[in-house]
Protein backbone atom coordinates (compact mmCIF):
# COMPACT_ATOMS: atom_id res chain seq x y z
CA UNK A 1 0.00 0.00 0.00
CA UNK A 2 1.16 3.53 -0.74
CA UNK A 3 2.37 5.52 2.21
CA UNK A 4 -0.28 6.82 4.57
CA UNK A 5 -0.02 10.14 6.34
CA UNK A 6 -0.86 10.88 9.96
CA UNK A 7 -3.75 13.31 10.23
CA UNK A 8 -2.52 16.10 12.47
CA UNK A 9 -2.38 15.16 16.15
CA UNK A 10 -4.95 12.37 15.70
CA UNK A 11 -4.34 8.63 15.51
CA UNK A 12 -5.90 8.50 12.03
CA UNK A 13 -3.66 7.41 9.17
CA UNK A 14 -4.93 8.43 5.77
CA UNK A 15 -4.12 7.95 2.10
CA UNK A 16 -2.66 11.14 0.53
CA UNK A 17 -5.81 11.70 -1.56
CA UNK A 18 -9.21 12.03 0.09
CA UNK A 19 -11.99 10.82 -2.22
CA UNK A 20 -14.72 13.43 -2.43
CA UNK A 21 -18.24 12.04 -2.03
CA UNK A 22 -20.07 15.13 -3.32
CA UNK A 23 -20.82 13.42 -6.67
CA UNK A 24 -22.34 10.26 -5.18
CA UNK A 25 -26.09 10.40 -5.68
CA UNK A 26 -25.71 13.54 -7.81
CA UNK A 27 -23.73 13.14 -11.07
CA UNK A 28 -22.77 9.54 -10.21
CA UNK A 29 -25.57 7.03 -9.56
CA UNK A 30 -25.19 4.17 -7.10
CA UNK A 31 -23.53 1.78 -9.56
CA UNK A 32 -21.03 4.41 -10.75
CA UNK A 33 -20.35 5.44 -7.15
CA UNK A 34 -19.66 1.84 -6.11
CA UNK A 35 -17.29 1.42 -9.07
CA UNK A 36 -15.34 4.56 -8.10
CA UNK A 37 -15.22 3.55 -4.42
CA UNK A 38 -14.03 0.04 -5.35
CA UNK A 39 -11.28 1.38 -7.62
CA UNK A 40 -10.14 3.90 -5.00
CA UNK A 41 -9.97 1.21 -2.30
CA UNK A 42 -8.18 -1.19 -4.65
CA UNK A 43 -5.48 1.46 -5.17
CA UNK A 44 -4.90 1.66 -1.41
CA UNK A 45 -7.25 4.58 -0.77
CA UNK A 46 -8.88 4.71 2.68
CA UNK A 47 -10.06 8.32 3.21
CA UNK A 48 -13.61 9.16 2.09
CA UNK A 49 -14.99 12.67 2.51
CA UNK A 50 -18.71 13.44 2.46
CA UNK A 51 -21.29 15.65 4.18
CA UNK A 52 -24.82 15.19 5.44
CA UNK A 53 -26.08 17.77 2.93
CA UNK A 54 -24.69 16.02 -0.21
CA UNK A 55 -26.54 16.39 -2.52
CA UNK A 56 -29.59 18.33 -1.38
CA UNK A 57 -29.10 20.84 -4.22
CA UNK A 58 -29.92 18.30 -6.93
CA UNK A 59 -33.51 18.09 -8.14
CA UNK A 60 -35.46 15.38 -6.34
CA UNK A 61 -32.82 14.98 -3.60
CA UNK A 62 -33.32 15.73 0.09
CA UNK A 63 -29.73 15.56 1.36
CA UNK A 64 -27.97 12.49 2.73
CA UNK A 65 -27.80 10.70 -0.65
CA UNK A 66 -24.00 10.49 -0.59
CA UNK A 67 -23.86 9.12 2.97
CA UNK A 68 -26.54 6.56 2.09
CA UNK A 69 -24.56 5.28 -0.91
CA UNK A 70 -21.31 5.14 1.07
CA UNK A 71 -23.10 3.32 3.90
CA UNK A 72 -24.51 0.72 1.51
CA UNK A 73 -21.05 0.24 -0.04
CA UNK A 74 -19.43 -0.23 3.39
CA UNK A 75 -22.09 -2.78 4.32
CA UNK A 76 -21.82 -4.75 1.07
CA UNK A 77 -18.01 -4.75 1.09
CA UNK A 78 -17.71 -5.40 4.84
CA UNK A 79 -14.74 -3.03 5.04
CA UNK A 80 -15.79 -0.43 7.62
CA UNK A 81 -12.66 -0.94 9.74
CA UNK A 82 -10.38 -0.30 6.73
CA UNK A 83 -11.84 3.09 5.87
CA UNK A 84 -11.62 6.56 7.43
CA UNK A 85 -15.01 8.23 7.01
CA UNK A 86 -15.25 12.02 7.25
CA UNK A 87 -18.60 13.77 7.16
CA UNK A 88 -19.93 17.20 8.08
CA UNK A 89 -22.75 18.99 9.90
CA UNK A 90 -24.59 22.34 9.49
CA UNK A 91 -26.04 22.34 5.95
CA UNK A 92 -28.55 19.47 5.77
CA UNK A 93 -32.02 20.92 5.05
CA UNK A 94 -33.42 19.26 8.20
CA UNK A 95 -30.38 20.03 10.38
CA UNK A 96 -29.38 23.59 9.60
CA UNK A 97 -26.85 25.27 11.85
CA UNK A 98 -24.61 24.31 14.74
CA UNK A 99 -26.65 24.54 17.92
CA UNK A 100 -25.91 21.68 20.32
CA UNK A 101 -29.26 20.02 19.63
CA UNK A 102 -28.77 20.24 15.86
CA UNK A 103 -25.20 18.88 15.96
CA UNK A 104 -26.23 15.86 18.03
CA UNK A 105 -29.37 15.08 15.99
CA UNK A 106 -27.49 15.48 12.69
CA UNK A 107 -24.72 13.13 13.88
CA UNK A 108 -27.29 10.44 14.74
CA UNK A 109 -28.89 10.85 11.29
CA UNK A 110 -25.46 10.57 9.59
CA UNK A 111 -24.65 7.43 11.58
CA UNK A 112 -27.93 5.86 10.46
CA UNK A 113 -27.32 6.65 6.80
CA UNK A 114 -23.71 5.47 6.96
CA UNK A 115 -24.80 2.31 8.78
CA UNK A 116 -22.00 2.65 11.31
CA UNK A 117 -21.62 3.27 15.04
CA UNK A 118 -18.90 5.92 14.68
CA UNK A 119 -17.72 8.73 12.40
CA UNK A 120 -13.92 8.93 12.18
CA UNK A 121 -13.71 12.66 11.44
CA UNK A 122 -16.65 15.00 12.00
CA UNK A 123 -16.45 18.52 10.55
CA UNK A 124 -18.47 21.62 11.21
CA UNK A 125 -19.24 22.28 7.54
CA UNK A 126 -19.82 26.04 7.65
CA UNK A 127 -19.16 27.92 10.85
CA UNK A 128 -22.17 29.74 12.33
CA UNK A 129 -20.76 32.79 14.17
CA UNK A 130 -24.10 33.35 15.95
CA UNK A 131 -23.53 30.11 17.90
CA UNK A 132 -20.91 30.43 20.68
CA UNK A 133 -17.84 28.23 20.13
CA UNK A 134 -18.42 26.90 23.66
CA UNK A 135 -21.77 25.42 22.58
CA UNK A 136 -20.35 23.88 19.39
CA UNK A 137 -17.27 22.35 21.04
CA UNK A 138 -19.39 21.17 23.98
CA UNK A 139 -21.74 19.28 21.67
CA UNK A 140 -18.87 17.79 19.64
CA UNK A 141 -17.12 16.73 22.85
CA UNK A 142 -20.29 14.90 23.97
CA UNK A 143 -20.29 12.98 20.66
CA UNK A 144 -16.64 12.01 21.19
CA UNK A 145 -17.28 10.93 24.79
CA UNK A 146 -20.26 8.85 23.60
CA UNK A 147 -18.01 7.07 21.07
CA UNK A 148 -20.06 8.34 18.12
CA UNK A 149 -17.20 10.48 16.77
CA UNK A 150 -13.47 9.76 16.95
CA UNK A 151 -12.07 13.15 16.01
CA UNK A 152 -13.44 16.60 15.23
CA UNK A 153 -12.51 19.14 12.58
CA UNK A 154 -13.63 22.44 11.06
CA UNK A 155 -14.31 23.72 7.54
CA UNK A 156 -15.09 27.22 6.30
CA UNK A 157 -14.10 28.95 9.54
CA UNK A 158 -12.29 32.22 10.24
CA UNK A 159 -8.91 32.25 11.96
CA UNK A 160 -10.49 34.16 14.85
CA UNK A 161 -13.23 31.60 15.47
CA UNK A 162 -10.81 28.70 15.00
CA UNK A 163 -8.44 30.19 17.58
CA UNK A 164 -11.31 30.71 20.03
CA UNK A 165 -12.42 27.08 19.53
CA UNK A 166 -8.92 25.67 20.10
CA UNK A 167 -8.40 27.87 23.16
CA UNK A 168 -11.71 26.75 24.69
CA UNK A 169 -10.94 23.05 24.06
CA UNK A 170 -7.55 23.40 25.71
CA UNK A 171 -8.81 25.45 28.64
CA UNK A 172 -11.66 23.03 29.41
CA UNK A 173 -9.90 19.78 28.44
CA UNK A 174 -12.50 19.01 25.75
CA UNK A 175 -12.22 17.44 22.29
CA UNK A 176 -10.05 19.60 20.05
CA UNK A 177 -10.06 20.11 16.31
CA UNK A 178 -7.36 18.02 14.60
CA UNK A 179 -7.97 19.08 11.00
CA UNK A 180 -9.15 21.94 8.87
CA UNK A 181 -10.87 21.77 5.49
CA UNK A 182 -10.13 25.01 3.67
CA UNK A 183 -11.00 26.08 0.13
CA UNK A 184 -7.49 25.98 -1.36
CA UNK A 185 -5.93 25.38 -4.77
CA UNK A 186 -3.56 26.94 -7.31
CA UNK A 187 -6.09 29.59 -8.36
CA UNK A 188 -7.46 30.20 -4.86
CA UNK A 189 -4.60 30.70 -2.43
CA UNK A 190 -5.77 33.62 -0.31
CA UNK A 191 -8.68 31.45 0.92
CA UNK A 192 -6.12 29.62 3.13
CA UNK A 193 -2.64 31.12 3.01
CA UNK A 194 -1.99 33.76 5.63
CA UNK A 195 -3.42 33.89 9.15
CA UNK A 196 -5.51 30.70 8.87
CA UNK A 197 -2.58 28.60 7.68
CA UNK A 198 -0.22 30.09 10.27
CA UNK A 199 -2.71 29.12 12.97
CA UNK A 200 -3.01 25.59 11.55
CA UNK A 201 0.79 25.25 11.53
CA UNK A 202 1.14 26.50 15.11
CA UNK A 203 -1.67 24.26 16.34
CA UNK A 204 -0.60 21.07 14.54
CA UNK A 205 -3.78 20.93 12.44
CA UNK A 206 -3.85 18.92 9.22
CA UNK A 207 -5.27 20.66 6.17
CA UNK A 208 -7.54 18.64 3.87
CA UNK A 209 -8.32 21.16 1.10
CA UNK A 210 -11.55 21.09 -0.88
CA UNK A 211 -12.01 22.47 -4.43
CA UNK A 212 -8.48 21.11 -4.86
CA UNK A 213 -9.02 21.15 -8.65
CA UNK A 214 -11.07 24.38 -8.73
CA UNK A 215 -14.30 22.66 -9.84
CA UNK A 216 -12.38 20.91 -12.63
CA UNK A 217 -10.47 23.91 -14.02
CA UNK A 218 -7.15 22.46 -12.81
CA UNK A 219 -7.73 19.22 -14.73
CA UNK A 220 -6.83 21.17 -17.88
CA UNK A 221 -10.01 20.18 -19.70
CA UNK A 222 -11.24 23.78 -19.85
CA UNK A 223 -9.49 25.55 -22.72
CA UNK A 224 -10.40 28.57 -24.84
CA UNK A 225 -13.09 27.45 -27.28
CA UNK A 226 -13.54 23.99 -25.72
CA UNK A 227 -17.05 23.03 -24.65
CA UNK A 228 -17.18 20.78 -21.59
CA UNK A 229 -20.24 18.81 -20.54
CA UNK A 230 -20.14 19.16 -16.76
CA UNK A 231 -22.48 20.31 -14.01
CA UNK A 232 -19.66 22.58 -12.83
CA UNK A 233 -18.50 23.95 -16.20
CA UNK A 234 -19.50 27.55 -15.53
CA UNK A 235 -17.59 27.81 -12.25
CA UNK A 236 -14.46 26.31 -13.75
CA UNK A 237 -14.48 28.27 -17.00
CA UNK A 238 -14.35 31.65 -15.25
CA UNK A 239 -10.65 31.06 -14.47
CA UNK A 240 -9.88 31.05 -18.21
CA UNK A 241 -10.82 34.72 -18.29
CA UNK A 242 -8.12 35.68 -15.79
CA UNK A 243 -4.44 36.16 -16.53
CA UNK A 244 -3.57 34.07 -13.47
CA UNK A 245 -5.75 31.20 -14.68
CA UNK A 246 -4.03 31.17 -18.06
CA UNK A 247 -0.54 31.40 -16.51
CA UNK A 248 -1.30 28.54 -14.13
CA UNK A 249 -2.53 26.34 -17.00
CA UNK A 250 0.60 27.04 -19.02
CA UNK A 251 2.87 26.16 -16.07
CA UNK A 252 0.85 23.01 -15.32
CA UNK A 253 1.10 21.92 -18.96
CA UNK A 254 4.89 22.20 -18.90
CA UNK A 255 5.34 20.27 -15.65
CA UNK A 256 2.81 17.61 -16.72
CA UNK A 257 4.77 17.05 -19.96
CA UNK A 258 8.04 16.72 -18.03
CA UNK A 259 6.56 13.96 -15.82
CA UNK A 260 4.32 12.43 -18.49
CA UNK A 261 1.29 12.79 -16.23
CA UNK A 262 -2.03 14.60 -16.47
CA UNK A 263 -2.46 18.25 -15.52
CA UNK A 264 -4.74 17.30 -12.59
CA UNK A 265 -1.96 15.16 -11.07
CA UNK A 266 0.43 18.12 -11.06
CA UNK A 267 -2.16 20.50 -9.54
CA UNK A 268 -2.78 18.01 -6.72
CA UNK A 269 0.96 17.37 -6.24
CA UNK A 270 1.58 21.12 -5.81
CA UNK A 271 -1.18 21.25 -3.20
CA UNK A 272 0.08 18.15 -1.39
CA UNK A 273 3.53 19.75 -1.10
CA UNK A 274 2.22 22.86 0.69
CA UNK A 275 2.72 23.32 4.46
CA UNK A 276 0.06 21.59 6.65
CA UNK A 277 -1.61 19.81 3.68
CA UNK A 278 -2.05 16.09 4.39
CA UNK A 279 -4.51 15.03 1.69
CA UNK A 280 -6.26 17.13 -0.94
CA UNK A 281 -9.87 16.17 -1.68
CA UNK A 282 -10.88 15.36 -5.24
CA UNK A 283 -13.93 13.59 -6.61
CA UNK A 284 -14.33 11.28 -9.58
CA UNK A 285 -17.64 10.70 -11.34
CA UNK A 286 -16.24 7.75 -13.28
CA UNK A 287 -13.45 5.22 -12.75
CA UNK A 288 -11.62 6.73 -15.76
CA UNK A 289 -11.13 9.98 -13.85
CA UNK A 290 -9.45 8.27 -10.88
CA UNK A 291 -5.90 7.43 -12.07
CA UNK A 292 -4.95 11.10 -12.56
CA UNK A 293 -6.09 11.82 -8.98
CA UNK A 294 -4.41 8.77 -7.43
CA UNK A 295 -1.11 9.82 -9.04
CA UNK A 296 -0.70 12.38 -6.22
CA UNK A 297 0.36 9.51 -3.95
CA UNK A 298 3.48 8.91 -6.07
CA UNK A 299 4.23 12.16 -7.92
CA UNK A 300 7.00 14.32 -6.42
CA UNK A 301 7.65 17.70 -8.04
CA UNK A 302 11.10 19.29 -7.95
CA UNK A 303 11.69 22.48 -5.95
CA UNK A 304 12.04 24.35 -9.24
CA UNK A 305 8.69 23.03 -10.49
CA UNK A 306 6.96 23.92 -7.22
CA UNK A 307 8.42 27.42 -7.40
CA UNK A 308 7.33 27.83 -11.03
CA UNK A 309 3.74 26.89 -10.17
CA UNK A 310 3.73 29.07 -7.06
CA UNK A 311 4.95 32.07 -9.07
CA UNK A 312 2.47 31.46 -11.91
CA UNK A 313 -0.37 31.42 -9.39
CA UNK A 314 0.73 34.54 -7.46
Amino acid sequence: MTSVHKLGTSDLEVFPLALGGNVFGWTADEAQSFAVLDAYAAAGGNFIDTADSYSAWAEGNRGGESETIIGKWLRERGNRSDVVIATKVSQHPEFQGLTAATVKAAADASLRRLGTDHIDLYYTHFDKPEVPVEEIIGALDELVKAGKVRHIAASNISAERLRASLDFSEREGLARYVALQPHYNLVSRDTYEGELRRLAERSGLAAVPYYALASGFLTGKYRPGAAVDSARAQGAAKHLRTERGRKVLAALDGVARAHDVEVASVALAWLAAQPTVVAPIASARTVDQLPALLEVAELRLTDAELTELTEASA
